[in-house]
């Protein structure tokens, strides 16, 4: 395996070349560490850590702060893999000023290679402004999580026509204001077919069928580790909730019965020294 540092360039090589690109979202370093072992080219920290990490109720309460401390860990666990800050809510929308400067909060203290932000052709001048200021953006359109109110919920985007069309030219967009790539979530395949071939940079998608450049899972999901719902286009690999939970109940269960620890867990000292204390 090539173990040297990927780069958004190399991302937008693996399109050209026809290589499936593969992405997972990691919060903490032990995570961070295993996906950059498997050999996964994006980690993403999402701002999807407010709901699988931190227990909101959805992503818009996340704070840069939250987002930098995570990132933080991320950076340290995963060497090779390109980083991706998610910006969370309210730290892009307000001014462009106030977007490069939160997005090199990611570079200068997270230690990121890049930043992602939700929207289309309404946050092109923003995406422009931060590409100027040096700082590699991948784009987000479709369910867009932070504007979830006015979406309606938790829905697949592009459903008919004038709704499809939006989305091709969102795309379209922000591959014009310098992003190096774009994500794709819960939109139809046959929309997300389209707009891969139409643009020059890679797409990653996420529920968005078959024919994107590159697949990302939040990996709570894929892993079971988050109950409160699992996305169709989730596929979980593995139910590690249920495993942990055994473990935490058979840990209980030797503590009570007084099975753990034994013996070879347990420190001793010399039978003489032990003689002399008192």
């Amino acid at each position: 395996m090539d173990r040297k540092k990927i780069t958004p360039l190399e991302i937008q090589a693996m399109k050209k070349q026809g290589k499936k690109i593969t992405m997972l979202t990691a919060y903490d370093y032990p995570m961070a560490l295993l996906e950059d072992r498997a050999g996964i080219e994006i980690i993403l920290v999402g701002d999807s850590l407010g709901m699988t990490v931190l227990g909101y109720e959805n992503t818009l309460p996340v704070t840069m702060d939250e987002m930098i401390h995570h990132t933080k860990a991320v950076t340290r666990g995963a060497k090779y893999a390109l980083i991706i800050g998610d910006m969370p809510f309210m730290s892009y929308n307000t001014s462009e000023r106030d977007a490069i400067l939160n997005a090199g909060r990611f570079m200068k203290e997270g230690a990121a290679d890049a930043v992602k932000l939700e929207g289309g052709a309404g946050v092109k001048e923003i995406v422009k402004a931060i590409v100027k200021a040096g700082i590699p953006v991948m784009g987000h359109i479709g369910l867009t999580p932070q504007t979830i109110s006015m979406l309606g919920g938790f829905k697949v985007q592009g459903k008919d026509a004038q709704a499809a069309q939006k989305i091709i030219d969102d795309a379209l967009s922000l591959e014009d204001a310098g992003a190096f790539s774009v994500l794709l979530e819960a939109i139809p395949a046959p929309i997300a077919k389209r707009i891969t071939e139409r643009l020059k940079v890679p797409t990653v998608g996420i529920g968005a069928g078959i024919h994107c450049d590159g697949q990302v899972l939040v990996v709570h999901d894929m892993l079971g580790l988050f109950d409160r719902f699992t996305p169709k286009f989730a596929k979980r690999y593995v139910n590690l909730s249920e495993l942990m939970l055994k473990a935490f109940e058979s840990y209980r269960e030797e503590v009570l019965k007084e099975t753990f620890p034994t013996d070879q867990h347990s420190f001793h000292i010399d039978e003489k020294e032990l003689s002399k204390v008192k």
